[in-house]
């Protein structure tokens, strides 16, 4: 079960990143609205893992 559903997240972020760069080349108006939830979903993800404060070194300053 657990690798039904880490296959699943696996999915869908390499479909995120795909819509990422197909945007970039101009793709429809549904693929840049999956790449801008995949940006904003990864700068959550980024802050997130900063606040925790497990990671710290001086080039997060």
């Amino acid at each position: 079960m657990d690798v039904l559903v880490l296959s699943g997240v696996l999915a869908l972020v390499v479909g995120g990143c795909v819509c990422v760069v197909w945007a970039a080349r101009g793709g429809p108006r549904w693929v840049r609205a999956v790449a801008a939830v995949t940006l904003a979903v990864g700068e959550l993800v980024r802050k997130s893992g900063r606040s925790s404060g497990s990671r710290s070194s001086s080039s997060d300053n």
